[in-house]
């Protein structure tokens, strides 16, 4: 299974990289994993900053469907998250950065997912969206991870 995370800018809070470093490190044991980080948008008016991280985001996926990551999107269990993933090789999850997404991002993605009802600061959501995909992963690969 091959995992693309897009999102914009890099990780800065030190104990959310050492996160994001220790799910890509164990889940990786299991799917090929790639983030990229693109350019994010500063000293814009937001809706400008928006639009051209829209365009690169929109550009890194390749044209090819992507699951965007929202409060509005179907919230599953890791067992339903499980499920989504199966029987398909190639995924790429689109995160947004302090202040979110495009409309033409969140237009163009034909499926949505939410972490949470609550609302996460943008970096926490990378570290919980890799630790769910490991923990769907696991269960796909009959670990049992989803017992812990």
């Amino acid at each position: 299974m091959r995992l693309t995370l897009i999102w914009p800018g890099k990780t800065k809070e030190g104990f959310i990289k050492e996160g994001i470093k220790k799910y890509i490190k164990d889940l990786s044991t299991m799917a090929e994993v790639r983030v990229v980080e693109i350019k994010e948008e500063k000293g814009r008016p937001v809706e400008a900053a928006l639009r051209e991280e829209g365009r690169r985001i929109l550009k890194q996926t390749g044209g090819k469907d992507y699951v965007l990551l929202d409060e509005k999107g179907k919230m599953m269990s890791s067992e339903g998250l499980a499920r989504f993933l199966d029987g398909r090789d190639e995924w790429q999850f689109v995160l947004g950065g302090p202040y979110g997404l495009s409309a033409e991002v969140k237009g163009a993605a034909p499926a949505a997912l939410s972490l949470s009802q609550m609302t996460f600061p943008h970096e926490l959501a990378r570290v919980v969206l890799l630790e769910q995909l490991y923990r769907a992963v696991s269960i796909l690969k009959g670990r049992g991870y989803h017992h812990s």
